[in-house]
């Protein structure tokens, strides 16, 4: 999306393995891309001298040290701020290497504008060969589009701890069987509710549970909007969310209808290829009509993104919206706990997060893959949720031991320490967020992909387009718009 930490692209065009990089003309299709993989794995099967472990598939061979230099990290807005905690990890990993010896030093590159933006020029960047990233933070639909490309290399097996890291949240970097990222930090819809506005309203007990549906959540809008029963003078409508329709906005809206409406749905093979059906989608379009209806949702979700909504909110303009873990810290900067509410989302939510690959063409590919390892250990993961990311493996959530070493360390809830961080996010008493264990990490373990296809800007450009359709003057039926749907996912997704 086009702020926050789930985002995904809006393609201007889509990319194939036959585009150019650095001046020449790739071979084309399966055979390039088991090209770039072999070649990769034979320049980075040896030892790295401390640097981090050897690549996937490598021969063991003896090879020569990584040259010094800069470690160039490409990465999205870190969304905790100036100095955020990305920035305080890369900066830690580089006081170990002096401490060490090493000559080797990382520096994080902050890619300007949107996500749809960001995809772009990591694209352009790297097919030209005109940028020289070691690392790249994609977002976790883009990893088959840039593994298919060839764009970055398949990692060794061990640098994804499928014993700690989220199963849902692993099978993100993946593609073909293979690992060719890292998880770094995830992301999953959530529902964010006023506690202060249901209480007005009578509700005698103002908490949403782990099962609440939406014909709940409808129920409760309908009590909210009684006669004399409105809570605040800004209040306006039940929910909000993202729905732009000119962004991934409506698309992860519309996949958790979806997939909350057909168990176990899946739009796409194991190659990427469109599998779905009129049947399945006409069940997605009517659970996507019936959240949407206009007695519930406020107008301006239509248009509205990450900051859009999450600013609607704050001002008391619903008493529910969906958004992201981040919106936690963000809402309890002006909101108190006794106001504010956060619970799963009803029905089935949408994984969102960025994964670290290593590229192709980097230099200091095994150095890299330290640098990898080191911003995704579990030491690291608990920095990140203390900042506010969801963090990606299960020990951030379940181990006590200290907190993160790196930033600043958080108090608990009841008040923060001398020399303490001192924002007012709710924490336990181990300085995680307060909702980390109960409400983020079970919702990070039943949330559900996006198609996964290499051509993923293909399928939420089609997707989107044809569910705005919904939010013209004179929508189309049901049956007509899943028929259209069918027929155009089809032609995107050969």
């Amino acid at each position: 999306m086009r702020h926050g930490p789930a985002t995904a692209a809006r393609p201007a065009a889509v990319h194939r393995t036959h585009t150019l990089r650095r001046g020449r003309r790739r071979p084309g299709g399966v055979l390039a891309v088991l090209l770039v993989l072999l070649l990769g794995s034979a320049c980075d099967a040896a030892p790295d001298g401390g640097a981090g472990g050897a690549a996937g598939g490598g021969s063991g061979a003896a090879h020569a040290v990584d040259p010094p230099g800069d470690i160039v990290l490409a990465s999205g807005v870190d969304v905790t701020g100036k100095g955020g905690i990305r920035r305080q990890l890369v900066e830690e990993w580089n006081r170990q290497q002096a401490a060490a010896g090493n000559r080797w030093r990382a520096r994080l590159v902050d890619l300007p504008g949107s996500a749809d933006q960001q995809r772009s020029q990591l694209l352009g960047a790297l097919q030209s060969g005109s940028a020289q990233y070691d690392v790249v933070n994609l977002d976790v639909t883009w990893v088959p589009e840039f593994a298919a490309a060839g764009l970055v290399r398949e990692l060794p097996g061990d640098l994804v701890d499928d014993q700690d890291v989220i199963p849902s949240v692993a099978a993100t970097a993946k593609w073909g069987g293979k690992a060719y990222a890292v998880p770094f930090n995830s992301d999953v819809g959530l529902l964010y509710y006023r506690r202060d506005y249901l209480k007005s309203a009578g509700v005698t007990d103002p908490e949403l549970g782990k099962d609440t549906r939406w014909s709940v959540v409808q129920q409760l809008t309908e009590v909210l909007g009684a006669a004399g029963r409105k809570p605040a003078q800004a209040y306006e409508k039940g929910w909000t969310a993202q729905l732009d329709a000119s962004y991934e906005g409506l698309t992860v809206n519309g996949v958790e209808a979806f997939a909350s409406a057909v168990d176990g749905l899946r739009l796409t093979d194991g190659a990427g290829r469109y599998s779905g059906t009129p049947e399945v989608l006409e069940a997605g379009l009517d659970e996507l009509r019936s959240r949407t209806q206009p007695a519930y949702t406020l107008p301006d979700a239509a248009r509205s993104d990450e900051a859009d909504s999450l600013a609607d909110f704050a001002r008391g303009r619903t008493a529910f919206l969906r958004h992201w873990p981040y919106a936690y810290g963000a809402l309890h900067q002006s909101l108190t706990p006794e106001q504010l509410g956060v619970a799963p989302l009803p029905g089935r939510a949408v994984l969102g997060g960025q994964n670290l690959a290593v590229t192709t063409d980097s230099p200091r590919a095994r150095t890299a893959e330290s640098l990898v390892r080191f911003l995704t250990s579990p030491e690291s993961e608990r920095c990140l949720l203390d900042a506010g990311f969801a963090a990606t493996r299960f020990s951030a959530y379940a181990d006590d031991g200290p907190a993160c070493k790196v930033a600043k360390a958080a108090g608990p809830s009841s008040g923060p320490a001398s020399g303490e961080r001192t924002d007012r996010m709710p924490r336990d008493q181990q300085g995680r967020p307060a909702y980390a264990q109960s409400t983020l990490l079970p919702a990070l373990q039943k949330a559900v992909q996006r198609p996964r296809t290499p051509l993923y800007g293909a399928f939420t450009q089609t997707f989107a387009a044809e569910l705005g359709r919904l939010q013209s003057a004179k929508p189309p039926s049901k049956s007509e718009l899943a028929a259209d749907l069918h027929a155009k996912l089809r032609k995107a997704l050969p």
